[in-house]
């Protein structure tokens, strides 16, 4: 069963967000206004592992959650940018690693109910140190987490981005070698 959307218009915008109220109808009929939230950029994060059952994370802290979580790098693509190279950026601005070649592992709809929000997760086997990170406000902190540590942190919180949720467990159940 598909909505019908009757008609659009924006009621806020900025280079990085824009919300719009769209007149849709759902299929019992029903009419009414439904917020959507448009992104003007698409998203990339990657998980970058070192052949030694180890995930490169940040820690950071979120000032709309007022939580620390670590994460992984992630960041969005310049326009017209290539998203294997967005992501391999996002990595050395937030880290200070340079990512061996890349893959993409996943894309998906992030909010799909109120977003057009769209990730694709990267996979980086290997990186190489290059010095600090060139944005330092990215992170707090920049380390390489044992593999079998991501749950417990997940489990007690310490990773609670969606993600970043998404991309490292979606490589612990599909992309982990045995």
């Amino acid at each position: 069963m598909r909505w019908t959307v009757h008609g659009t218009r924006d009621v806020y915008a900025s280079e990085w967000v824009r919300v719009s109220l769209d007149d849709v109808e759902i299929p019992r009929g029903e009419r009414f206004e439904h917020h959507v939230v448009h992104f003007p950029h698409a998203s990339v994060t990657a998980v970058v592992t070192d052949g030694h059952d180890r995930v490169l994370l940040i820690r950071r802290h979120r000032f709309i959650t007022g939580q620390w979580g670590w994460e992984v790098p992630a960041g969005w693509a310049d326009a017209g940018e290539d998203l294997a190279a967005a992501a391999r950026r996002e990595v050395e601005e937030e880290t200070g690693y340079r990512p061996g070649p890349v893959r993409p592992m996943i894309a998906y709809n992030a909010l799909s109910g109120i977003s057009d929000m769209r990730f694709t997760a990267f996979l980086a086997e290997g990186a190489e140190r290059i010095g600090p990170p060139s944005d330092p406000g990215e992170s707090s902190q920049v380390e390489w987490v044992p593999l079998a540590d991501v749950p417990r942190l997940a489990a007690q919180g310490q990773i609670q981005d969606g993600p970043s949720l998404t991309a490292l467990t979606y490589y612990l159940a599909v992309e982990r070698p045995p």
